[in-house]
């Protein structure tokens, strides 16, 4: 098997054990060795797969090096805006989400969308999936595309299926929810992030570009434009 093929069966096993242990197999695990034991296998799994793509990447990028084609500037400008973005819905999606489930208490109503739940209801499924983007726009490599599509793939369909497990689970409620929120990111029109998920997640998003370029890759975010 190729280099590039070993990284694709890593990238297929990483997705799928995810959404079998979270679907078709969750609950005959559990019966068989508890909650807790199987919450340890899934994050084992999960560890061990993710580690799988890590250690294939490199021999598959260097097996096949060459981009597929070449972003331009206003790609790259796109790219950036993106990834902008994303840093500002990852940064938002861990503060409180109005549809999260309070232990104990039965969703009778969901709050009002804010922040960047206004944005889209999944912003955290949403900031790894322009990371995906971001990435296959700027480094097209068949190593790259491949991590690229797993993560999106993974990403996108979890947040479907959150979609549908919640809709069984609370019902009406979230029948109300998704009436008045978006799956897509401003699906239903303009929406402003809060505050501090715009500033702490330019923070980062600038942190992180600059540090991409100081560890030795490409310069990339405003630094590309600098350079």
């Amino acid at each position: 098997m190729t280099a590039v093929g070993m990284l694709a069966v890593a990238s297929a096993t990483f997705v799928g054990t995810h959404f079998l242990m979270s679907h078709p197999l969750r609950t005959p695990l559990i019966g068989l060795i508890g909650e807790k034991a199987f919450t340890g296998l899934y994050s084992l799994v999960a560890l061990a797969t993710f580690a799988w793509i890590f250690i294939a990447y490199g021999p598959a990028n260097a097996e096949a090096p060459r981009p597929l084609w070449e972003a331009g500037k206003v790609w790259w400008i796109v790219a950036t805006l993106l990834m902008w973005l994303g840093s500002i819905l990852l940064v938002g999606s861990l503060r409180r989400n109005p549809a999260f489930p309070r232990p104990g208490r039965t969703i009778r109503s969901i709050d009002a969308p804010r922040g960047v739940y206004a944005i889209t209801r999944h912003p955290m499924m949403w900031a790894f999936t322009l990371w995906a983007i971001v990435h296959a726009i700027t480094n097209p490599t068949h190593a790259s595309l491949i991590v690229c599509a797993a993560i999106a793939i993974l990403a996108l369909f979890g947040a479907a299926s959150q979609d549908a497990k919640k809709r069984r689970l609370i019902g009406g409620p979230w029948q109300d929810w998704v009436k008045r929120t978006s799956f897509l990111p401003f699906g239903r029109g303009p929406a402003l992030p809060d505050a501090f998920a715009f500033l702490v997640g330019t923070l980062i998003f600038l942190a992180a570009t600059w540090a991409h370029g100081a560890l030795g890759y490409r310069p990339v975010g405003i630094w590309a434009f600098l350079a």
